[in-house]
């Protein structure tokens, strides 16, 4: 399997070329008039010609054949994919998912493609304004077909069983407490090895970026150095079978078929690449006096809107740490939030639900829904001896907070069987402890 190199900095130009065809990259110039080797030249551009030399995107593939050779695109079946998000009436409630079932692949052989189900989201492809959450169920390999994303970028956060993503810039192989984005527009195909599963956050209208530092200066949370993208490696393959493209566009599906493979890049340059993080190299800030700080400080990737500090998404994190804040209740407070967080658990227990929040599971907590620790929580850390501990170890829970007001689909509310009822009981038992003689206590 070809490597992975690291990215000297976020947003910079890289360059690539498989090793077998050394010279691959022409030189002096992006588009000459015979290309190395015979190859073809094409532009893959993620963002308007005419954007600022810091924001624009765009990557040079030189390939064996080009993409544009293919039959018709077609439709067809998009199965639990869904932008319709008037299918079911509003739910404000505060909503749980117990651990998505996996299919069996001994009764049913289902590939990353027909594993995808939508959960909720908001907004729409056509206007390039939205964002999409789905979970991926599978067990099988894709086999002579690769998925393309016309309406947006993909964040995909694997939690049960590695994943081997083949795209046209290279290999990746992508674990559970790692990520990996996928741009808009890039073909990609997924092997699995068992029975997989993870969430995958799709936004429109912007690229996944690391948020901006402020106060905490240069250095801290998720380091540009830590990114890597892969090396370029091709495969002069042909099918006579025929290979299948499945294209997500304006929220369906479509395929076509052609007769080569389209991992055929050769070689390649740019800053608009595929590229993965192991969230273990998050550098935590974290409270060290008093009071719970806001989970934006535990912000890996965010997707920004027009409306300064206001994301379409950010993608957050809740990793192993020290808690040390002193005359603090320390777990998350109670809020209201103008915000919908979408929370997702890879492994361990979340501090504030250990119970009935598991991993593979995810909850849901709209715009201005109350939520926080369960009583369990709150009674246990209301009297807890604050001493210097750890907190999440063996841990790792993530959110998908968003501005936008987020429909769940059919698919989430019924259709998966996944809906935990209960939810709202982990509240239940809450009590006053209110006293109205109470008087603070001597120094």
């Amino acid at each position: 399997m070809a490597g992975l190199k690291y990215m000297s900095g976020f947003g910079n130009e890289f360059a690539s070329e498989d090793p077998r065809c050394p010279g691959a990259l022409p030189e002096g110039q992006n588009n000459p008039q015979v290309c190395p080797y015979g190859l073809y030249a094409e532009q893959l551009s993620g963002s308007a010609f005419t954007c600022p030399r810091s924001t624009n995107k765009r990557s040079w593939l030189y390939r064996i054949l080009p993409s544009v050779r293919h039959k018709p695109f077609t439709p067809m079946s998009c199965g639990d994919l869904t932008e319709n998000w008037n299918e079911v009436e509003p739910d404000p409630n505060q909503l749980r998912w117990k651990p998505f079932n996996i299919p069996k692949s001994s009764e049913k052989k289902v590939d990353f493609i027909s594993g995808l189900h939508t959960v909720c989201g908001a907004g729409d492809s056509k206007s390039r304004n939205g964002i999409v959450i789905h979970m991926y169920t599978c067990n099988t390999s894709m086999t002579d077909r690769c998925f393309q994303d016309a309406d947006g970028d993909l964040l995909i956060v694997p939690q049960q069983g590695e994943i081997l993503i083949t795209t046209e810039f290279g290999k990746m192989m992508v674990e559970p407490n790692e990520i990996c984005v996928i741009q808009q527009g890039m073909r990609f195909s997924v092997d699995v090895f068992g029975e997989t599963r993870g969430y995958i956050l799709e936004v429109f209208g912007a690229h996944f970026e690391l948020p901006d530092l402020g106060p905490i200066g240069a250095n801290g949370l998720a380091n540009p150095r830590d990114f890597q993208t892969p090396v370029a490696w091709y495969e002069d393959r042909t099918v006579a079978t025929g290979y299948t493209i499945v294209n997500k566009y304006q929220g369906k599906l479509f395929s076509c078929q052609q007769d080569f493979s389209p991992f055929n890049v050769v070689a390649w340059h740019g800053n608009y690449t595929p590229y993965k993080y192991n969230l273990e190299n998050f550098m935590a800030i974290n409270c060290v006096a008093f009071d719970h700080a806001d989970p934006s400080i535990f912000t890996v990737l965010t997707a920004k809107s027009t409306r300064p500090g206001v994301a379409i998404a950010d993608f957050v994190i809740f990793p192993p740490r020290w808690g040390v804040a002193d005359h603090t209740f320390r777990p998350p407070y109670y809020h209201r939030n103008c915000m919908s967080e979408f929370m997702g658990l890879i492994k361990g227990h979340y501090e504030a639900k250990e119970e009935g929040f598991q991993p593979g599971g995810a909850s849901l907590h709209s715009i201005m829904t109350p939520h926080g620790p369960d009583v369990d929580c709150f009674e246990k850390n209301s009297t807890a001896l604050l001493k210097p501990e750890r907190v999440a170890e063996g841990t790792m829970a993530f959110m998908f907070e968003s501005s936008f007001s987020m429909a769940v689909t059919k698919w989430g509310l019924d259709t998966c069987h996944r809906l935990d009822k209960n939810y709202y009981k982990c509240w239940e038992a809450l009590k006053s402890h209110f006293n109205p003689n109470w008087k603070p206590s001597s120094k």
